[in-house]
């Protein structure tokens, strides 16, 4: 809990930017910032889609950041949780096409359940169907 509190006062300039777009709640999604979970830290994590988003710098191809970063999904996955890896410098090139990357994503992770945004359609109960 400590380390992620720190992270978050230390994000990178793409974690910082992405974070101002993910904090209003885009499409009605709430999302986590430096999130922990299990042994490790997200960098977002919207709990409704059950959806994991790292922002990946260049540091993440090398070394043996790969195969670190591939077993960090798979126990993720075997949570059922899904992993969206972003690189860095498309959030720097373009922040609106990877929000609404991420948007699209999680509104596709959502379950049939999910209840409407505000402002969308009725319930089906109150417009008189079963």
């Amino acid at each position: 809990m400590d380390r992620a509190r720190k992270l978050r006062s230390e994000m990178s300039l793409p974690e910082g930017l992405l974070w101002r777009a993910l904090r209003k709640h885009p499409d009605g999604l709430k999302f986590r910032r430096q999130h922990p979970s299990g042994a490790y830290i997200l960098d977002f994590y919207c709990a409704d889609a059950r959806l994991a988003i790292e922002v990946d710098g260049m540091v993440h191809g090398m070394g043996d950041n790969p195969d670190r970063d591939d077993a960090r999904d798979r126990w993720f996955a075997s949570a059922g949780i899904a992993t969206l890896r972003i690189p860095a410098s498309a959030i720097l090139d373009d922040l609106e096409a990877a929000l609404a990357l991420i948007v699209a994503e999680a509104r596709a992770r959502l379950p049939l359940h999910h209840p409407a945004m505000p402002g969308g359609p009725p319930p089906r109960d109150k417009l008189g169907e079963e």
